[in-house]
């Protein structure tokens, strides 16, 4: 799915208000949501929706080496960029099964004016970062390829190609690659095509990353 920059005025707004019966979303019910910027914007590892694509001002997307495992995770950090993401509703304000998810990461509110688009059923965004106090020094510790796919195939779903191509451009802290495509070691690995998969090969090597072998 192409990400449309179109916006309407309502949905622009930081604070739209909330949608009514007559409204074109049809949606008078609001939800808080996270925006999800790694695996998350793969809708086929979580259930949460509805959700949204949309594009995240003022943060920048960063491998981040912790004490928690071997590899590292994908994080956010404030910083003069733009990353693309997915707003996806919590309904209920039920974050406790996200939080487990995320574990290795602290959950904090976003303005809604850093968003392009914030969807009218939203009414409060939030984000996961990598807790500080789990967090080390870059290092050559390598980015599970499972991992690495899994991100990449909610990318191109989401955004299509060229939104791969700035996923892999507005990512920083690149580190070698570990090849665990036969034996996943990333526990929400998804299922890839071939054409997929030589995406993600292509970009990395164009970064000019490492493989290692599992």
């Amino acid at each position: 799915m192409q990400w449309n920059t179109t916006l309407s005025h309502a949905a622009a707004h930081p604070l739209a208000p909330p949608a009514g019966p007559g409204d074109e979303s049809g949606m008078s019910i609001r939800h808080p949501a996270f925006f999800g910027y790694g695996s998350l914007v793969n809708r086929a590892t979580h259930d949460y929706a509805p959700g949204e694509p949309a594009r995240l001002a003022g943060w920048r997307r960063v491998w981040r080496h912790t004490t928690l495992r071997d590899w590292p995770y994908l994080s956010a950090e404030p910083a003069e960029a733009e990353i693309d993401g997915l707003v996806a509703a919590v309904p209920g304000d039920d974050w406790a099964l996200l939080d487990r998810r995320e574990a290795a990461y602290r959950r904090q509110p976003l303005a809604h004016d850093r968003l392009t688009t914030v969807p009218l059923w939203a009414h409060r965004i939030e984000i996961y970062a990598v807790d500080p106090d789990h967090a080390l020094p870059a290092n050559d510790h390598p980015i599970l390829l499972s991992y690495l796919d899994t991100v990449v195939q909610g990318f191109l779903r989401e955004f299509g190609q060229a939104g791969v191509a700035r996923f892999f451009a507005t990512t920083a802290g690149w580190a070698p690659i570990l090849d665990d495509r036969a034996a996943p070691h990333y526990p929400r690995h998804q299922t890839t095509s071939a054409a997929e998969r030589r995406l993600v090969d292509d970009h990395a090597d164009a970064l000019g990353l490492p493989r290692r072998k599992t």
